[in-house]
C-alpha cells in the first residue's frame, strides 16, 4: 500500500479512496492502531487527502462476496466493520466514510430489508456523529438503494441527519439514472460528500477506463465546479489493478485534459 500511495502522489493525485481490506489497512488486525498511525504519517508526508471506502469483497466472509450486509439476518459483522471504519476515518481525518446498502437477501421481504437497512444506518449515523465523521452513502446498481431516488428515501427515513451525505459514482449515473450525468450532479449538489469517477455505458454496470464508455467528461467536471464540490474525485476501476501504474497515469492525464476542455468551454460561453 505504501508503494501505491507514493505512486499516486508522484503522479499528482491529491488524495486516495482507501478500501479497508486484508492488504489495505485491515480493520480487524491485532495491531490496527499501529497501522493506522503509520498510514497517517505517510499520508501527511505525501500530502494526500483521504476517503475511507468499505467495499471489501471477502474481508467479512471468505466464501461470499460482500456479505454479511446490513440486510442480512445477522448484520453484526458488517456493523462491526462499519464502526471500525468510522473510528479509522476519524483517526485519519478522512473527508468521508463511504458505505452502501447491499443486495436484498433471498427470502427477505422488501419491507423487512428496508427496516434492517434503516436500523443499521441509524447506528452508523450515531457512531459517526459522535466521532465527528461525515458519511457518504452510495447508491449502487443491484443493491437495495440503487439510485439517487433511493438515497433520498433513505435520507428522509433517517430524518435527514447532518453528516449523512451521498457518495455519487459518475459511472452509475450513466448506467441507470434517467437524468444526464451533469443533471445528477446538480440534483445532489447540497449533499455531495464523495465522488467516484469512471466511464460506463447505459444499462451495463461495468467500470471502464476513461474514453471507453459513453460519458462526456468536461460537462461532468464543470457540473462539479458549479456545485461547489470541494472533496476528492476518486478514479474507481476495480477490475484493472493488473495495470494499475499505467492506468493511474493515463487517468489523471485524461481528467486534466477534460478539466482544461471544461474551462475552455466555460470561457467561450462567457466570451
Amino acid at each position: 500500500m505504501a508503494d501505491a500511495l507514493r505512486i499516486l502522489a508522484d503522479l499528482g493525485y491529491a488524495g486516495v479512496a482507501l478500501t479497508l481490506d486484508h492488504a489495505h489497512l485491515d480493520p480487524f488486525a491485532h495491531d490496527v492502531a499501529r497501522r493506522v498511525a503509520t498510514v497517517a504519517r505517510l499520508l501527511d508526508r505525501l500530502g494526500l487527502s483521504l476517503v475511507v471506502e468499505t467495499g471489501a469483497r471477502y474481508l467479512l466472509d471468505p466464501w461470499h462476496k460482500h456479505v454479511p450486509t446490513l440486510l442480512d439476518d445477522d448484520p453484526a459483522r458488517r456493523l462491526g466493520y462499519l464502526r471500525r471504519a468510522v473510528a479509522i476515518g476519524s483517526d485519519l481525518g478522512a473527508e468521508a466514510v463511504s458505505f452502501w446498502a447491499g443486495a436484498r437477501p433471498r427470502g427477505v421481504a422488501p419491507s423487512a430489508a428496508w427496516n434492517r437497512l434503516t436500523a443499521g444506518c441509524a447506528q452508523v449515523v450515531e457512531w459517526a456523529q459522535t466521532a465527528g465523521v461525515t458519511l457518504g452513502f452510495e447508491p449502487e446498481p443491484g443493491m437495495l438503494v440503487a439510485d439517487i431516488a433511493g438515497w433520498r428515501r433513505l435520507h428522509d427515513a433517517l430524518d435527514c441527519p447532518p453528516g449523512f451525505g451521498i457518495t455519487l459514482d459518475i459511472g452509475h449515473c450513466r448506467c441507470l439514472e434517467t437524468s444526464s450525468v451533469p443533471e445528477c450532479v446538480a440534483a445532489v449538489a447540497g449533499h455531495l460528500v464523495n465522488v467516484q469517477i469512471d466511464d460506463m455505458r447505459r444499462g451495463v454496470h461495468d467500470h471502464l477506463p476513461f474514453g471507453t464508455g459513453e460519458i462526456d467528461f468536461p460537462p461532468v467536471l464543470r457540473a462539479l465546479v458549479e456545485a461547489d464540490y470541494q472533496g476528492l474525485v476518486a478514479v474507481e476501476l476495480p477490475r484493472h489493478s493488473h495495470a494499475a501504474p499505467t492506468l493511474t497515469a493515463e487517468s489523471i492525464a485524461f481528467l486534466r485534459a477534460a478539466e482544461e476542455a471544461a474551462r475552455k468551454e466555460s470561457d467561450d460561453q462567457i466570451g
